[in-house]
This record gives structure tokens, C-alpha cells and sequence, in this order.
């Protein structure tokens, strides 16, 4: 049983149910600092913080016989040095009730409570950071917070200044160091020393803040009250003050300032935390200098506030975050929110979601110094309505710091609402004058026979598949490059036979036959060129490694030239031979070239083809329809 117990890695412990220690391992022995004989006999509340959690939890089970796993304690070396120990604890029985025994098996996980805390702080002061409106408001809380994650009883901040506005640079050896900001536990008693500490001021390389802020690097004191501090050593012991850290507010040369924080307990010096501390240091300098700026941008900017006040446009400032720094009557009016509202929001809380992706990339790319000319974007107003506006943006930078994006916008709401309502009365136009047309074309074969010119056209409708699937793993420019690549090449088709592209609608190409000046053999250069677009696109996703797919949509017909200028021609003279081929098209089969029966009786003997059936075309009934597969040898 010795060897066993000897063996044992983590610390073991034998008490009697009073909590006298009987029986110790080496481990045990190691982990706390004390030798054998040290223990024996000794109350556990020795080396256990608090003893009353861990008996109080034991006794509770010693009576329903059960064993107690993995409770945390805080625990005390011979030096005092404070360890948190997870504990496991069994209760021996023994004949004679009242005279168990308790078996403790204790695992040291210190480093592992350090490790949460240092991610707890970096992860809260970049919070505070993020959301602080001033910083007034941010330093205090982050000295609470370190103190609190750390288990700290108190922290402090020195400046040469009233607050921590005015920078101090180089080496310099005036600066008077005073404490301007302090926050401490209730769990200490600190009124005196805060006192004095309000008092005190130190000149750099006197006292802890003064050797900070002359090395620029942070320090750890194990124990404050024996560090030669004349002015603040006393009452530190008075407080029960002890372990002391700091670190400097330092941009790269620029010193701002110094947080020190104190502990009741005597900690040996942590490399790790200091090294955090010091980026964390630098962290909160950036933030100092970004609200410095941001408070001297506002208060240049006071002397146009009345102009900014009574202008027709929107004007608006945000600093980095987004969030609003100020915004003119006009901006207030037409979007419906107070002041008290502004301040806590951000611009992106506003912006239309169809436009927040791409007022996000240009937000990221003012803030890294491109120009950007006139935009359009669409915001929100509190009641949930849409505006459109116009205008520019900027960002100011201060000593290379980006502190505020500007922007100065023309509301067009209406414009854009008579544009639209412009738009629609012109289709409602052309819609009438395609229903009137049959009757000019009639009159003017009654009147002017000769004038008149019966051309036979073929259209070609083809969409391009497979977007969807494409779209997912590449952005929109990305895909809308790939697009272009391939309709150029259709272009050379076209131009190559001698057809005309009357128009491409997203993903959809068109091409038309018979209305230029070469009006013989325009179906076969049709089916010429559709042959030829299906071997551009396997061409295509070869060498470009994708899944692009087209489907083809061929319809012959007779349309009225004549009367119109061919140069001057709109696809709207042939819109219902359009619509057929789209319908075909639509109907058709993914890598095939579907073609009406008009547009086979033209071909059918120079090229092959494979008869699918009838579809159901929209205003036309059925109609049948062949796939072109080639041409004939």
C-alpha cells in the first residue's frame, strides 16, 4: 500500500474526519513546499485557502457514503504562493462511526486557470475596446476588468496629464506622473492607501510607475511592501497589499501612460502575463490616439456645424467601428431619428440589405485610402422606408490612422420614382404600338404595295447553365468575368456568319438572321453557329476547368421590313419570333439545340435531326419541335 501511495503523481493526503493530516506522498510534499514531518498532525486548513468549502462539502457526503470529484480549492504553499488544486475525496469507513478517515487526491491546475484567464481579459478588453465611446468611459472598465479576470484587488492609471489626453514623447525626463483613475475590490480594504495615492506624484525611474514609464516595458514586484517605496510601501502593508504588476500605454515610441495593479498575495514573477500585458498596452494606446483624433476631428469640425446644420443634404460622419460621430438636421429629418437614438447605432444598422455588401467592401476600401467617385446607395428610414441617394464619401486620417468617414449625400428618391414610372409608361407604349402595328403594316400596303418587303428571319435564343452551382464557390465579379469571356467568343460567331446580336439578358444570348443586307442563307449560318457555340462552351470548361452548359432555341418566320430602316432595326420588329425561340429555348434540353418545325422545313436537308414531339408554346398552342444534331456530309 506505501508504494502505491508513494507512486501516485498528483499530491495525496490521508486526514481524520477532523482534518488533521496523517499520511502524505512525495508529490504532495513537492507541490506544497513542506516536508513530511511538517504535516503530520497539522490541520489541512495549513495548506487549503479556505478549508470550510472542501470540509463542509466532505462531511456532507460522509454520511450517505459517497465520494466527492474534482472540486476546485485554492490552496497555500509553505511561501504562501496561492495554487488552485482540483481535488477528488473518499471517506474511508472504519468500524467505530465517527472515526472515518479522508482520502484527498489533489491536481494542480494553476496553469490551466491561467491560461482561461488570459483569454477571458484579451477577449473583454477587445470588447470594451470595440464599444467604449470615449475614453473616459472605456479606462475604467478596462482596469476592472483585468482585475476581476485575474483575481486582483486593485488597479490604477498614471498619466503626466489631467486625464490621459496629452502624449509625452521620447525619453523625457519632466513628466510628472499622477493617478488619475483608480478601481478596487470590495473585497479589500483600501481607503487610506487610495488616499495617499491620490497625493502622490513620481518622477520617471521613481516608484513603479516611474521605473515604467522610464524603461517602457512592463514589471512584476513579488512583494510591494519591501520594494524601497517611500512614499507608498507603508501603506500598502497597511492595506495588505503585496504583489504588484504595470505596464505602459505605449504606441510604438509614444508613452501615454501607466496601469499598475496590486494583490493581496505574494505572486513569483509571470512572464506570460507580462508579455500579454504589453501588447494589451499597446492595444489601448491605438485606442487612446483613435479617440483623440476623433475628439479633435469634432471640435475642428465645430465651426462648420452651422453650415453642415442648414444644408438641403444628408451629411453624416462615422468613425472606423461605423458608428455615428454626427449627423446633420437634414440627415435627422429624413431618416426619423433622434440624437439619443444616433448615438447608439452604427451605419450599417441603416443601409437597404440589398446594399450592405457592397457598402461594406467600399467602407474597407476608404478606409485603406482609395478614392472613390460618386456612389449610389440606399438607406432605411426608422419607419422602415427606403430612400436612394447619391453622393460622395472620404475618410480622414490622422498620422496615418484612419479616424473618420465622411459623406455627403443628394437624396433622389423621386428622381428615381419618375425614372422608374418613365420606364413603365414607355413598355405600356411600345406594347400598344405592337398591338397597332399589323394595322400600319396593312395600310401601308394598301397604300405603297411596292414599299413593302417580306424578309425571312431566324432567331437564335441561348442560356447559359449551371450558375447556380458555379456561383457558390466564386464572387459576382468573378462569375460576371467568366460570363464575358464567353460571350466574346459568341460575339466572333456572330460576327464570323454574319448575324446581328440584337441583345443579351443576364445569362441569355440572342442572335438574328435575315434582316441585314445578306439576307440568303441566314438559317444555316443560325444553325452554323449554334453547332459551334455548344463546341465553345466544352472548349471553354476545359480549359478554364468549369461546368458551364448552354441550351439553344431556334424559330424561322417572315416579318415586315420594308418599312423600316434595317440600319435603324429593333429587336421589337421581330419580338414575336423572339418570344417563340425563348419558348423553345425554355422547354428545351440542357446541351441540346431544340429548333420549331418552320426552322427544320428550312434545313431539314443540310443538316440532321431527331424529331422530339410538341410543347406547349404560350399563345400559340402546340407546336413541334426537332433537335438539330449536325450538319450532313
Amino acid at each position: 500500500m506505501e508504494q502505491v501511495i508513494t507512486s501516485i503523481a498528483d499530491a495525496l493526503l490521508v486526514t481524520s474526519n477532523s482534518g488533521k493530516i496523517k499520511k502524505v506522498n512525495h508529490a504532495a510534499q513537492e507541490l506544497f513546499g513542506f516536508e513530511e514531518k511538517e504535516l503530520i498532525n497539522q490541520p489541512i486548513s495549513l495548506i487549503l485557502d479556505d478549508d470550510q468549502i472542501l470540509i463542509k462539502a466532505i462531511y456532507q457526503n460522509c454520511y450517505l457514503k459517497r465520494n466527492y470529484q474534482n472540486i476546485e480549492v485554492v490552496c497555500r504553499t509553505k511561501t504562501r504562493e496561492k495554487l488552485l488544486i482540483a481535488f477528488s475525496c473518499s471517506v474511508i469507513s472504519k468500524k467505530t462511526e465517527g472515526l472515518e478517515d479522508i482520502v484527498y487526491i489533489g491536481r494542480d491546475i494553476t496553469a490551466w486557470q491561467r491560461r482561461e484567464q488570459r483569454t477571458s481579459i484579451q477577449y473583454s478588453i477587445t470588447r470594451i475596446l470595440s464599444e467604449s465611446q470615449s475614453i473616459k468611459q472605456g479606462i475604467p472598465q478596462i482596469l476592472q476588468s483585468i482585475c476581476q479576470n485575474l483575481g486582483w484587488d486593485l488597479g490604477e492609471l498614471w498619466t503626466p496629464s489631467q486625464y490621459i489626453g496629452t502624449s509625452v514623447q521620447g525619453d523625457s525626463l519632466n513628466a510628472v506622473l499622477r493617478c488619475v483613475e483608480i478601481w478596487s475590490s470590495r473585497l479589500v480594504s483600501v481607503r487610506e492607501f487610495k488616499a495617499i495615492t491620490w497625493q502622490t506624484t513620481y518622477t520617471p525611474s521613481v516608484g513603479l510607475p516611474g521605473r515604467i514609464w522610464i524603461r517602457r516595458l512592463p514589471l512584476w514586484i513579488k512583494d510591494i511592501t519591501v520594494d524601497g517605496d517611500k512614499r507608498r510601501s507603508l501603506p500598502a502593508a497597511e492595506a495588505g497589499l503585496h504583489a504588484a504588476f504595470g505596464f505602459p500605454i505605449l504606441d510604438d515610441s509614444e508613452i501615454l501612460g501607466v496601469m499598475v495593479f496590486f494583490s493581496r498575495d505574494l505572486l513569483p514573477k509571470d512572464k506570460d502575463l507580462l508579455q500579454m500585458m504589453g501588447s494589451i498596452g499597446s492595444q489601448i494606446a491605438q485606442f487612446i490616439k483613435r479617440k483623440q483624433a476623433e475628439d479633435a476631428l469634432v471640435e475642428s469640425e465645430e465651426r462648420y456645424r452651422d453650415l453642415f446644420e442648414n444644408a438641403n443634404d444628408l451629411i453624416q460622419s462615422v468613425n472606423p467601428s461605423g458608428r455615428f460621430l454626427y449627423v446633420n438636421r437634414a440627415w435627422r429629418e429624413t431618416l426619423g431619428y433622434s440624437e439619443a437614438e444616433i448615438v447608439n447605432m452604427s451605419i450599417f444598422d441603416i443601409i437597404h440589405p440589398e446594399f450592405k455588401q457592397s457598402s461594406l467592401q467600399r467602407f474597407y476600401r476608404v478606409l485603406s485610402g482609395e478614392k472613390l467617385g460618386q456612389i449610389t446607395t440606399r438607406f432605411v428610414t426608422k419607419d422602415g422606408q427606403p430612400i436612394f441617394l447619391e453622393g460622395n464619401i472620404n475618410c480622414k486620417f490622422v498620422e496615418g490612422h484612419p479616424v473618420a468617414i465622411r459623406g455627403i449625400f443628394h437624396n433622389v428618391s423621386q428622381r428615381v420614382a419618375a425614372e422608374k414610372a418613365l420606364r413603365y409608361q414607355q413598355k405600356e407604349t411600345e406594347r400598344l404600338l405592337l398591338n397597332i402595328l399589323p394595322v400600319t403594316i396593312y395600310r401601308e400596303v394598301k397604300e405603297q404595295p411596292d414599299s413593302i418587303d417580306f424578309a425571312d428571319v431566324t432567331v437564335l435564343f441561348a442560356d447559359i447553365g449551371g450558375l447556380s452551382e458555379i456561383a457558390t464557390s466564386m464572387s459576382a465579379i468573378q462569375l460576371l468575368n467568366l460570363l464575358n469571356l464567353i460571350f466574346l467568343v459568341f460575339d466572333r460567331l456572330t460576327e464570323r456568319y454574319g448575324l446581328e446580336r440584337i441583345r443579351t439578358i443576364n445569362d441569355a444570348y440572342v442572335v438574328v438572321g435575315g434582316l441585314s443586307t445578306h439576307r440568303q442563307g441566314r438559317a444555316e449560318a443560325i444553325a452554323l453557329m449554334a453547332l459551334d457555340m455548344q463546341t465553345a462552351i466544352a472548349l471553354f470548361n476545359t480549359e478554364n476547368n468549369q461546368n458551364f452548359s448552354i441550351r439553344i432555341g431556334i424559330h424561322s418566320s417572315s416579318v415586315v421590313a420594308g418599312v423600316i430602316d434595317p440600319n435603324k432595326f429593333t429587336n421589337e420588329l421581330c419580338k414575336d419570333t423572339v418570344d417563340i425561340a425563348s419558348c423553345i429555348e425554355s422547354q428545351g434540353i440542357t446541351g441540346k439545340i431544340q429548333v420549331t418545325e418552320n426552322t427544320y422545313k428550312c434545313l431539314c436537308n443540310e443538316f440532321i435531326f431527331e424529331k422530339r414531339g410538341e410543347i406547349e408554346v404560350k399563345g400559340k398552342g402546340k407546336m413541334i419541335t426537332y433537335l438539330l444534331i449536325g450538319q450532313k456530309k
